[in-house]
C-alpha cells in the first residue's frame, strides 16, 4: 500500500497483481463530498460518457468483459432513472478496471488510467496533480528498485565468494576470530582491486561517514565488484596465490570500469532515468 499526497489529501494506492495500479476512487471523491464519497462515484458512473469509456476499457483489456450487460448498460445511461454503482458494473460485467473493496483499506479502487478520468471529472486541475504524484511515485519506487536488485545482487554473489573461502583457505581447527580475518582479508583483495585501498584505510580516511567503503559505491563500481566477486571466487578454486590473484583481479577492475562508466544505460541507473 503506497500514499499520494495530492494538494493536501492523501490517496491510496494498491499493487493489483498482473494489472498494474489501482487507485482509491473513493480518496478522490472525498474531494467534492468528504462524507459521502460514495455517492461521488455513483454519479459519476450513470454519466454514459462514463459507461462508455469504461466499456472501451474492459473490451482492450478483459477477455471475460461481458459485453451483452455492457449494451444494455450504455442504452440506459443517462436517464434519470439510471442507477450505477461500482459493485453493480463488476457483478454484471465481469470487469477489471474497477474493484470495491471492504475493511481497513475498503472502499472502491481503480486502475490508474480509469481514476486519472475520473480524477478529470472532479477536477482538471487535481487530476494534473494527480497524474504528476503519481509519476513521482512510480520514479522512486523504480530508483528504489533498482538500487534494491544491485545490492542483493551484490550479496548473492558475496555468498558464493566465501564459500569458495570457506573451502579453499580455511584451514581445520581455527578459532571464528581467525576465520573473520582470512574473509576480511579476502574482502580487501577486492576492495584493493576496485577502490585502490582496504576497508580500514578507507574508515580512517574517512571517520565521519556510516557504514562501510562498498555502501558509497556507484552503480558500475557496484556491477563491477559484482564480477570480481565471482572471478575471485573461480581463481581461488583453481589454487591462484593471493598476491596473483589481486594483480589480476586488478587489472580486470580497471579494464570493466573504462567499459561501464562508458555505457549509458549505467547512466541512466546513476541519474534514475533508466526506463
Amino acid at each position: 500500500m503506497d500514499k499520494l499526497v495530492v494538494r493536501g489529501t492523501e490517496i491510496n494506492v494498491q499493487w493489483n497483481p498482473n494489472r498494474d495500479d489501482y487507485i482509491s476512487l473513493t480518496d478522490i471523491a472525498r474531494i467534492k463530498d468528504s462524507d459521502n464519497p460514495r455517492y461521488i462515484i455513483q454519479n459519476w458512473m450513470r454519466n454514459r460518457n462514463t459507461i462508455e469509456f469504461l466499456g472501451v476499457w474492459e473490451s482492450l483489456y478483459n477477455p471475460d468483459f461481458n459485453r451483452v450487460e455492457f449494451d444494455a448498460f450504455r442504452s440506459q445511461a443517462g436517464l434519470n432513472s439510471f442507477v450505477m454503482t461500482p459493485q453493480k458494473w463488476i457483478e454484471a460485467t465481469q470487469a477489471i478496471g474497477i474493484t470495491a473493496k471492504a475493511g481497513r483499506y475498503g472502499g472502491t479502487y481503480a486502475h490508474k488510467e480509469i481514476a486519472f478520468e475520473f480524477a478529470s471529472w472532479i477536477s482538471v486541475e487535481f487530476k494534473l496533480y494527480l497524474v504528476k504524484e503519481f509519476e513521482r511515485l512510480k520514479t522512486e519506487e523504480m530508483k528504489q528498485l533498482g538500487w534494491d536488485i544491485k545490492r542483493n545482487l551484490a550479496k548473492i554473489n558475496y555468498r558464493i565468494h566465501t564459500d569458495a573461502i570457506k573451502e579453499n583457505l580455511i584451514p581445520p581447527e581455527l578459532t571464528p576470530y581467525q576465520i573473520s580475518l582470512v574473509y576480511a582479508s579476502e574482502a580487501d583483495v577486492l576492495n584493493m582491486a576496485l577502490f585502490g585501498m582496504t576497508a580500514k584505510q578507507w574508515r580512517d580516511t574517512n571517520p565521519d561517514k556510516k557504514g562501510n567503503i562498498r555502501d558509497y559505491a556507484n552503480v558500475s563500481q557496484l556491477v563491477c565488484l559484482s564480477n570480481l566477486e565471482n572471478l575471485n571466487a573461480v581463481f581461488i578454486n583453481e589454487g591462484m596465490s593471493q598476491a596473483e590473484r589481486l594483480t589480476k583481479l586488478n587489472a580486470i577492475a580497471i579494464s570493466q570500469m573504462k567499459v561501464l562508466t562508458e555505457d549509458h544505460r549505467i547512466l541512466q541507473l546513476e541519474t534514475g532515468d533508466a526506463k
